[in-house]
């Protein structure tokens, strides 16, 4: 069983060195410096350029600021950011990876696609990069091979929340919901005013499962429940998981209209412009909303209690890595270590309104400060993430894909349950 450390934390990015065969390749007379080389003549060295790749369109102003940073310091050392759509990018990435050319440094999402990239020999291990040791072990776990070694840097712990508008709340006398019952309430006021309760979209089906995580605690409870699952005494099938999923069909009125068709990015829109009160997602979408609406009055709930005055945890977990498939290995190792410092730390969490993994890094927007404490006071992890990723679809896609067929009438929410019990079913062993 994962030790529920581990799975209580989250690592937004996790960069790795990855190989084209199971070892490091060697350095090329035209990608490493000269060992004889004196460090007084580095400026000397010639230019490589490392190129860089993300799902995360959205942090590109944020990189370019960064890694000016780090080229400032590294002068014969380019690194060229290059993101692409985060729907597309697990095709790109396994396609780059087999190809063994193209990409240098790589984003990868973490837990069993980590540790599966990893032991397929694409990854160099980090464990005497300068800096990571000085990471906290339960960070680090998210980011492991089965050999046990460290294949990426953790930066950044991520939570699931509910995002809503503060003057849209005042406006139209409702406060922030501690319980279900409550959250139902304040939907339903609001959508008698006209204003959507919430800006959810179900096209890509990951959303699901993460506004799905917030719920968890409410219905099915806490840590004391998720041991219960990795123990094998409570599954998909039982009655407090199902009434999890209940609870996900009931939001369905309160969702725009058609909000299985629409993109992510036109459900962030009806948030910041004022026509939705709440958003549900990541942590990561503080950035968004501070960007295109400054002055909106933003505040976010970490979760809802079982009954009033109950425990409201902070849901966590990690939501990617990156990697490193290089004729250049040890300007690539430059830059993780660059990535696994304080400097990098804190520019990350100022510019992207994001808390850092990396040790001694102080967050300055009151939000995140925020999260922090209440990650502090309570937290639990993305279940189908942190514990059910495996499988061939894995338990989580199939999780996510039966929610999309009961919003279309497909499925009942007794199939959904069924049909993620019976892929987890097919690997999951119960801890003893």
């Amino acid at each position: 069983m994962r030790k529920m450390a581990m799975s209580l934390i989250t690592l937004l990015l996790v960069f790795f060195l990855a190989a084209c065969s199971g070892g490091p390749p060697a350095a090329t007379s035209d990608g490493g410096p000269a060992t004889s080389t004196p460090a007084a003549e580095s400026p000397k060295k010639d230019p490589v350029e490392l190129v860089m790749y993300s799902w995360r369109t959205e942090d590109k102003d944020a990189y370019t600021k960064i890694i000016a940073a780090f080229e400032k310091q590294n002068p014969h050392i380019k690194v060229k950011f290059k993101p692409f759509k985060s729907t597309e990018y697990n095709t790109i990435l396994t396609n780059t990876l087999t190809a063994g050319s193209g990409v240098d440094i790589l984003q990868l999402r973490p837990y069993t696609i980590a540790t599966s990239i990893a032991d397929g020999g694409y990854l160099l291990p980090l464990d005497e990069i300068k800096g990571v040791s000085e990471i906290a072990k339960d960070y680090l776990d998210a980011a492991r091979g089965s050999d046990g070694k460290v294949y990426g840097v953790p930066l950044s712990i991520n939570s699931a929340i509910i995002f809503y508008n503060k003057q849209l709340f005042a406006d139209h006398g409702v406060q922030p919901p501690e319980t279900w019952d409550e959250f139902i309430e304040v939907c339903k006021t609001l959508k008698d005013k006209g204003i959507t309760p919430i800006a959810q979209s179900g096209k890509a089906a990951y959303l699901l499962s993460i506004a799905h995580s917030i719920f968890v605690p409410s219905s099915l409870g806490g840590n004391d429940a998720v041991e219960q699952m990795l123990k094998g005494d409570l599954t998909f099938t039982d009655p407090a998981f199902l009434d999890s999923i209940k609870q996900m069909q009931e939001l369905a009125p309160y969702f725009p209209q058609d909000f299985i068709a629409i993109e992510d990015k036109d459900a962030q829109a009806l948030f910041y412009t004022g026509k939705a009160a709440m958003y549900i997602n990541g942590s990561y979408r503080l950035e968004t909303f501070e960007k295109y609406n400054p002055d909106m009055k933003l505040d976010f709930i970490p979760s809802l209690a079982k009954e009033k005055g109950g425990d409201t945890p902070m849901v966590n977990w990690v939501d990617g890595s990156i990697a490193k498939a290089t004729k250049h290995p040890e300007e690539a190792k430059v830059f993780i270590e660059f990535l696994a410092s304080q400097e990098f730390g804190q520019m990350f969490s100022d510019e992207l309104n994001r808390l850092s993994a990396i040790p001694n890094v102080t967050p300055k927007d009151p939000l995140v400060q925020k999260m922090t404490q209440l990650s502090e006071k309570s937290m639990v992890p993305f279940l189908m993430l942190v514990h059910f990723g495996e499988g061939t679809p894995t338990t989580k896609t199939t999780f996510e894909d039966s929610l999309q067929g009961m919003y279309i009438n497909k499925l009942t929410v007794e199939q959904v349950a069924e049909a993620t019990k019976a892929s987890a079913d097919k690997w999951f062993k119960p801890a003893k």
